[in-house]
């Protein structure tokens, strides 16, 4: 489904779900269950909120809902500035820099450390796991690159398991403390599930957040236009994160089971059907989006849907939205001569779409 109206209207169809593993079995399903030396992967996704549904998805979304209410994302704006200062000021010293290896990725992984308390000597491991996870997403990709995220689901898991046995003796002030507490009270939060929402935290933070702000820069830096635009209006820099994140989609595609006969625009899909519902085309749909290939960057409404809609709408977008406009104005005000030296590379990836590198120098 690529048509920004089908793509909305699906993604609030509760005939529809991120998973048909609450209502059949794989066998029933006519599915093949997994090979069991992939059982590390698919338990850890099994207790993830991103693949529940109701009633577990709103059991879990409720009490993780709690860290991201407004109040609590708009204190992380001085712990936010903070970081992008340090990371600008290692850029300034550079001269010349990834842009999102050496500024860019460090954001979103420190922000959601800090917040779940994940010691800064560990944070190396965390990127690497994270990037290998998320290959299972991709489409047809061979066993070697399964067996890779298959491994760093293992390893992710036990880190965090560990993790939450030390938070468990000597509780913190931090995200993760406060999962354990509820776990304890008995308010329907288990282990697995615990485990699981850090683990999920810190993959989105890692793949939507740096892809998200790599392809906008390089999608600025491609229209030089709309560049000095924001350069000159600063003002614009809240309305333009989520233009730019519609202009070019960080997660292309995501995938829904149909759980009861549909029909879309006159077209009958029954039950047990998976739909492809591409996000970067419903994006630039020109029946939604005036000028829909243009940067527009004070573009009122934007209903865009790369944060999704209904139930799973994503849970960290006004972080992440925090995050980019802090990024983008720092950026902006202390390196308002930045310029790319060399035309960087994608990765070869499709559902979760983002750069290789982002080559840029101070002019």
């Amino acid at each position: 489904m690529s048509r920004f109206a089908d793509v909305d209207a699906l993604l609030r169809d509760r005939r529809l779900g991120r998973t048909y593993l609450h209502v059949a079995s794989p066998v029933e399903w006519g599915r093949p269950a997994p090979p069991a030396w992939q059982d590390p992967f698919w338990h850890l996704q099994r207790h993830q909120l991103i693949d529940m549904e109701p009633p577990d998805h709103t059991r879990l979304r409720r009490l993780v809902l709690t860290a991201f209410t407004p109040r609590t994302v708009a204190s992380q704006r001085p712990r936010i500035q903070a970081i992008v200062d340090g990371l600008i000021e290692r850029a300034l010293a550079l001269g010349e820099f990834d842009l999102l290896g050496d500024l860019i990725e460090d954001l979103p992984v420190n922000v959601i450390a800090d917040m779940l308390g994940i010691p800064p000597a560990d944070r190396g491991f965390l990127r690497p796991w994270s990037a290998d996870i998320t290959l299972m997403f991709e489409l047809g990709i061979p066993e070697s690159m399964q067996r890779r995220a298959v491994a760093a689901s293992a390893e992710f898991t036990a880190y965090v398991e560990d993790l939450v046995r030390e938070r468990r003796a000597r509780p913190g002030d931090d995200l993760l403390s406060d999962l354990i507490r509820v776990a304890e009270t008995g308010d329907s939060l288990t282990d697995d599930e615990v485990v699981a929402t850090a683990i999920l935290l810190l993959n989105a933070g890692h793949e939507a957040s740096v892809n998200g702000a790599g392809n906008s820069w390089w999608a600025l830096f491609r229209h030089p236009a709309a560049l000095a635009r924001l350069r000159a209006g600063p003002e614009l820099v809240r309305t333009a994160v989520d233009e730019l994140l519609r202009f070019d989609t960080p997660a292309p595609m995501f995938e829904r089971w149909v759980l009861e006969d549909i029909e879309v625009a006159g077209v009958r899909i029954p039950r047990g059907q998976e739909l492809a519902l591409l996000f970067a085309s419903a994006n630039r749909d020109p029946v939604a989006f005036d000028r829909a290939d243009a940067i527009v960057l004070d573009r009122r409404p934007n209903p865009h849907v790369a944060f999704g809609a209904g139930i799973h709408f994503c849970l960290g977008a006004p972080l992440a939205r925090l995050e980019l406009e802090i990024l983008y104005r720092t950026i902006l005000e202390r390196l308002p001569t930045l310029e790319v030296t060399e035309e960087p590379r994608w990765k070869p990836r499709f559902v979760l779409r983002g750069l290789e590198s982002l080559p840029v120098r101070i002019a």
